[in-house]
This record gives structure tokens, C-alpha cells and sequence, in this order.
């Protein structure tokens, strides 16, 4: 089950489509033209269903097999968002947008999904009903949930979703997957610290924010080391700290901002839970009032056992043996298809981008090469999930 050959074919075709998303990149929600490129791409391949519009600007299509869409039903899923960051690239297909690129891949997403649309309206080699799921607002919008809020998965009688990631680093060809947690839960945390202001060099008569809130830095620390199972996964991070203007004046607040990721319900509970004691015990013992916001995001992205062994058997009938690692360690980055994945069974699966740069990272580019691989993966994973009547 090597690539398709005429995904082979496609794969200029699907290129051009991939570069024109990655020219005109568009934020979150802000996924108008994407979203039109997409849907009208799909009505010339021919679905059956289009529909636009859903969690905002997602886009969502609907292509039956032989048997007319008779018995299940299975979703592919795609995001479509680009990130705030200046390109670095320096591809005669840079974004034309100041302050916007594709850095992370979703381009290359959309359209490897769209190259599978083409190739399933044309072909039709499976007896039930595909969903390919065009989704805006990955990068923070929680645009998958904005969907099935929508109606996603009632609209459409959905019974497994399914996704699909590049991974720089990993061999073009290649894929990575695994059972349970493979994406952290994403949430944040903002700490005010209000104390008493005053001159530097009279402290006894302020209460110092500042020396408060360094304390908080190291105690919620603890949380991890000191609270957490060893065993489990718990990072604390405090990415903001700001504090005073002046070098000779004590300031009345200071400001600590930061993120917390696990990959367990329970984990995230204890993380919360530990941290709202923490930062009012700490405030108090310098007579501070020290207040926690703790802002949940995204859960954590459990793959289904069942699914992923399926998942991982179409991507090394795809890739080859040996080129799947069934066991890749989870990471502590976010995804929002989790809120997906807690609605319907199914898999998230890693595709390997080559030797490029990271995601996020202003020199990134999709590799294009990797696109007849993961429309192969979509058609088989389809054509072997629905098989067609002999």
C-alpha cells in the first residue's frame, strides 16, 4: 500500500494550491479567503454536500460512496490558520501579509486534505460517508470547538475523526503516533501581587511586591517537584514578570504571567489546585494580596486505543515497516482537535516534514514533499475504514 500513483500525479496540482494558502496567510477566524478557496475547490471536485460557515469560518464537506453514504460515517479533519509571525523564508511564495505566515504548517494540511477530497470525488472506491473538516482557529481560537458547538458532530452523524500533524525532523515518509495522552492540556495562569509602594531606600516601610512575587516563582516550582507524582507530567512555567519603572522606587503591584501543561484530567486538577493554595499562602506570609487567574485552554489530546492501532496500520502500509513509531513520547504542546477527540473516537497522527526548521519558527516552510504521503494516508485510511462492497 505504497503512495497512490495518482496522488502522484496530483502532487503539482496540490503544490500550487498549498503555496497560493501559504502567500495569503489569515489569522484565527479571520480564514475568509482560505475558506473560500477551499470550499470552491471542493464544489469542482464534485462532493456531494458543502457546507460554510460553521464555528464561524470552517468549512466542512460531504462526499458519499457507491453505496450512496449508506452506514458509517468518518471524519478527516484539516486546520487552515496561520500565526502572527514575520516569514524569514525567503520562498518566492513568502506571505504577501506583513506579520502573518504559515509557520507552522496548516497550509499543508488543508491542502493534503483537499488533494484526499479530490481523489475520493473522483474515485468513490469505498460504501459509506467521509467528512473532510476544514477547521479555522487552531493557534489559540479553539476553532474546533467553535465546530462541534456548531453542530459538527450532529449535524453530520460522525463515528470517527480523525487528524493529522507534520513533524519537522522526522524523515519525509515517516510517521509517529501513539495510545492515550500524545498532546498536553494548555493552560494559563496570571498572578497579581499588590503589596505597598514606596522609596527604595526606606523598605521597611513598603511591602515589596517584588521579593513576593520571586518567591512565588520558586514555590510554584514545587509543584512539580515536591506535589507531583514523579512519574506523571506537570510543567509550571512563569513566562512574565513585570514589575516597577524606576530604579530607586519599590512598586506597589507586580504582574507574573505564565502557562501550565499536563497530560491528565487529574494532573490538571492537582496543578490548579496546588497553585491556588500557593499563591495566597505566599502572598500572605509578606503581607501581600496576591490573586490567581487560571484560565483553562485546551485539554489534553488522547489518541483512542482502537483507533490509533488502525491509524498506525494504514500509515505503515503507507511508509513501510519500521517507518512508524507506534510509541512516540508525548509532548507538551497543545492541540484543540482534543475537544474533538473527547466527542467521537479516533487518532492524531505525526507526519514526518524532513530536516527542516521548527514549527513556530519565522524560517519554517511545509515541505512539499510530504504531500502525496499524507493524501495517501487519508485515501487509505478511508478506502480501508469504509471498504466497498466486492
Amino acid at each position: 500500500m505504497p503512495i497512490v500513483n495518482r496522488l502522484a500525479d496530483l502532487a503539482d496540482e496540490i503544490t500550487a494550491w498549498r503555496r497560493d494558502i501559504h502567500e495569503n496567510p489569515e489569522i484565527l477566524y479571520e480564514t475568509v479567503r482560505t475558506a473560500g478557496k477551499v470550499a470552491e475547490l471542493l464544489q469542482s471536485f464534485g462532493v456531494d454536500e458543502i457546507a460554510t460557515g460553521i464555528g464561524k469560518t470552517g468549512v466542512v464537506g460531504v462526499i458519499r460512496g457507491r453505496n450512496g453514504g449508506a452506514g458509517k460515517t468518518i471524519a478527516l479533519r484539516a486546520d487552515m490558520d496561520a500565526l502572527p509571525i514575520e516569514e524569514a523564508t525567503g520562498k518566492p511564495y513568502a506571505s504577501k501579509a506583513p506579520g502573518k505566515m504559515h509557520a507552522c504548517g496548516h497550509d499543508g494540511h488543508t491542502a493534503m486534505l483537499l488533494g484526499a477530497a479530490k481523489y475520493l470525488s473522483e474515485t468513490r472506491n469505498f460504501d459509506g460517508t467521509v467528512v473532510v473538516i476544514f477547521q479555522p482557529a487552531e493557534e489559540g481560537g479553539a476553532g474546533a470547538k467553535a465546530m462541534i458547538e456548531d453542530g459538527l458532530m450532529t449535524r453530520w452523524p460522525i463515528e470517527e475523526v480523525y487528524g493529522m500533524h507534520n513533524f519537522p525532523g522526522l524523515p519525509v515518509g515517516e510517521f509517529a503516533i501513539r495510545k492515550g495522552p500524545i498532546m498536553a492540556a494548555t493552560d494559563e495562569f496570571r498572578i497579581t501581587v499588590t503589596g505597598r509602594g514606596g522609596h527604595a531606600a526606606k523598605p521597611q516601610e513598603t511591602i515589596d511586591p517584588i521579593v513576593a512575587g520571586s518567591h512565588l516563582v520558586t514555590a510554584l516550582q514545587t509543584i512539580a517537584s515536591r506535589n507531583a507524582n514523579p512519574l506523571d507530567s506537570v510543567v509550571v512555567s512563569v513566562t512574565v514578570f513585570q514589575g516597577g519603572n524606576a530604579f530607586n522606587v519599590i512598586p506597589q503591584d507586580v504582574l507574573l504571567r505564565g502557562t501550565v501543561r499536563t497530560l491528565s484530567p487529574k494532573m490538571r486538577d492537582l496543578a490548579q489546585a496546588r497553585m491556588e493554595a500557593i499563591v495566597t499562602s505566599v502572598g500572605e506570609a509578606f503581607g501581600a494580596r496576591a490573586e490567581l487567574t487560571f484560565t483553562r485552554g485546551y485539554p489534553v489530546t488522547a489518541n483512542h486505543d482502537e483507533q490509533t492501532d488502525f491509524a498506525a496500520a494504514i500509515a505503515e502500509g503507507i511508509a513501510g515497516a519500521g517507518k512508524v513509531n507506534r510509541d512516540i513520547e508525548p509532548m507538551m504542546g497543545g492541540e484543540d482537535f482534543s475537544y474533538m477527540l473527547l466527542e467521537r473516537p479516533g487518532a492524531f497522527i505525526f507526519a514526518g516534514n524532513g530536516d527542516s526548521a521548527g514549527l513556530h519558527h519565522p524560517a519554517y516552510d511545509f515541505n512539499d514533499e510530504l504531500i502525496p504521503v499524507g493524501c495517501s494516508y487519508w485515501v487509505k485510511l478511508v478506502e480501508t475504514a469504509l471498504p466497498a462492497a466486492a
